[in-house]
């Protein structure tokens, strides 16, 4: 994206580690070590948590909107291109609904994870909203083991302290906007 759009958070000026957004992230090499929130949960955001687990940073992904998370691939072929054949074929909340058994099949129920999936499906929500759905590319093993930890929303931020909607509190390193 070429603007960086950065959530209005309570205290945000007040935090005093680091803060970058997703369009000047270079590697997970310089968070080596440290605990880091990555702020969006859409491609941007999952990719960067993967990268910062593969420089062994402690990253944790918060995740406020329900989501369609999606393999990269399905029967061999790319998501999205077995996406488009089949809506040659057929209506698209069939595909959809094919999409989300198939998804639910090799991915799990992302819910358990604490990644919700909305009420329409991934193609009539990009249809209707824009909303594109997230292709993963290992990001959700690495929840699933622990590596990446999923949190609620923000609520507001002191010095390395995150306190989060649903009364957790952590202290970060790092905060990394994938927001746009």
């Amino acid at each position: 994206n070429a603007e960086e759009i950065v959530p209005k958070i309570e205290g945000i000026n007040e935090f005093v580690g680091t803060k970058v957004h997703t369009s000047s992230y270079k590697s997970g090499e310089s968070f080596r070590g440290r605990s880091v929130l990555v702020v969006g949960c859409g491609n941007s955001g999952m990719e960067v948590c993967l990268d910062l687990c593969n420089y062994n940073a402690r990253p944790s992904l918060v995740v406020r909107d329900s989501v369609h998370v999606l393999p990269q691939e399905m029967l061999g072929r790319s998501t999205f291109g077995v996406s488009m054949w089949l809506l040659k074929w057929f209506p698209i909340w069939l595909v959809d609904e094919f999409l989300l058994v198939m998804s639910r099949l090799m991915l799990g129920d992302t819910a358990q994870l604490g990644i919700n999936r909305p009420k329409l499906g991934p193609l009539e929500l990009k249809n209707l909203s824009g909303k594109t759905p997230v292709l993963d590319v290992g990001t959700l093993a690495k929840i699933r083991t622990g590596d990446i930890k999923v949190r609620q929303g923000i609520k507001r931020l002191t010095g390395h302290t995150v306190e989060f909607v649903d009364g957790k509190v952590e202290n970060f390193d790092a905060i990394i906007f994938a927001t746009g």
